[in-house]
Formats: C-alpha cells, sequence, structure tokens
C-alpha cells in the first residue's frame, strides 16, 4: 500500500532545511534541547537532554505505518539542528493530516525559522499532497504555542476538554485549530509577507 506522507528533506529559501528525523540526529536534539530546554515545560511532549533518545524512538515508531512523518529542522545559516515538527495523525482517505509535535530551542526562537518552517510543511501538505485541511492542537494552557498557530492564520475549531490524560494525572484541554485548502492561498500570502518582514 502506498503512503500518503513519505520521508523526504523538504526545502525553504532562506531559514530551514526539514530532514526526515534518523536515530543519527539523536545527539544534535540533545544539544538543540539543552538550548532554552523545552522538554521543562510540563504541557509539552518536546524532548530534554536526558530523553532525547527516548523522544527520537517514541517518533519512529510513530511514523510506522501510514501515521506520519517527524522532520528535524536545520537552520540554512549555520547547519544546526533547532528544532522538530511533525506531520501526524494522518487521514488519507480524507485528505487530512495534523501538523504538530514542534519545538525549537531557544536561539532559533523570534525568528524566521518556524514561519519559514510552516510555510514549507504546509505547501507540501496542500500543493504536493492535496489536503483539504491541516490541523494544528495544542495543549489550553500552552498560551505561547496558541500565540504562534494563529499569528499563522489558523482559525480555532473549538476545544476538546479533557481530551487527553498526561503522565502526572492532570487532563489535557485540548486547542484545535485548522487551515482549510480554501483559504490556503490568503495563508500563504501572509506567510510569505512575515518571512519578508526579516530581510
Amino acid at each position: 500500500m502506498s503512503r500518503f506522507v513519505t520521508p523526504g528533506t523538504l526545502a525553504g529559501q532562506r531559514w530551514v532545511l526539514l530532514e526526515p528525523l534518523t536515530v543519527e540526529h539523536i545527539p544534535e536534539i540533545a544539544v538543540a534541547a539543552a538550548d532554552g530546554d523545552a522538554g521543562s515545560l510540563w504541557f509539552t511532549t518536546a524532548p530534554s537532554p536526558e530523553t532525547a533518545g527516548e523522544w527520537v524512538h517514541r517518533q519512529l515508531k510513530m511514523q510506522a505505518g501510514d501515521q506520519g512523518v517527524t522532520y528535524v529542522v536545520r537552520r540554512l545559516t549555520d547547519g544546526a539542528l533547532v528544532g522538530s515538527s511533525s506531520f501526524f495523525h494522518v487521514d488519507a482517505p480524507n485528505r487530512r493530516l495534523e501538523i504538530g509535535c514542534t519545538w525549537y530551542s531557544g536561539s532559533a526562537r523570534r525568528t524566521g525559522v518556524n514561519t519559514e518552517t510552516k510555510l514549507v510543511m504546509l505547501s507540501h501538505a496542500f500543493d504536493e499532497l492535496g489536503c483539504v485541511a491541516v490541523e494544528f492542537r495544542t495543549h489550553y494552557f500552552n498560551t505561547t504555542s496558541r500565540a504562534a498557530i494563529e499569528r499563522l492564520g489558523a482559525k480555532r475549531d473549538g476545544i476538546l476538554r479533557s481530551h487527553q490524560l498526561l503522565p502526572d494525572g492532570s487532563r489535557r484541554d485540548t486547542v484545535v485549530y485548522s487551515i482549510v485548502d480554501i483559504e490556503w492561498p490568503a495563508v500563504r500570502a501572509h506567510l510569505r509577507f512575515r518571512l519578508s518582514r526579516y530581510d
């Protein structure tokens, strides 16, 4: 059976190169995770320097079958690995997927890295895969992530209350956003405009 999403390199024009995740990336992920330590936030699943190997193996297991693809994000200016983002919750028959499991090192934040990463991934989803909709989901308390998703131009669909049980015993209320195919041309223009402001 052919896969809807297949691993392959995705390239931006100025900020990022996205490479499919492999176990060889573990040492670089540990270094990137130490810069800002996104893994210390209780409401995320980002790796810490100590959990980089476990995180990589979990993401690779998710890629089995047609469930998704995880990319490492490499900064074009210096070649440093500065984070990761994934296609997952793939629904091939309905041409839908989610972009998420995104985290960045401290040095990549407030730069063009996330904007171009999402532009590249959304372009692939809508222009190459023919997606009808792309979702984004985040923890209700992850206000930074919610603001970043809204800056992309995604619209809030709603909140799934008590959606997940977390390892610490708390319940996650999940905020769901999406971009649909008819909105993509305007969102693409918006992201390109945002990137031009970094020039």
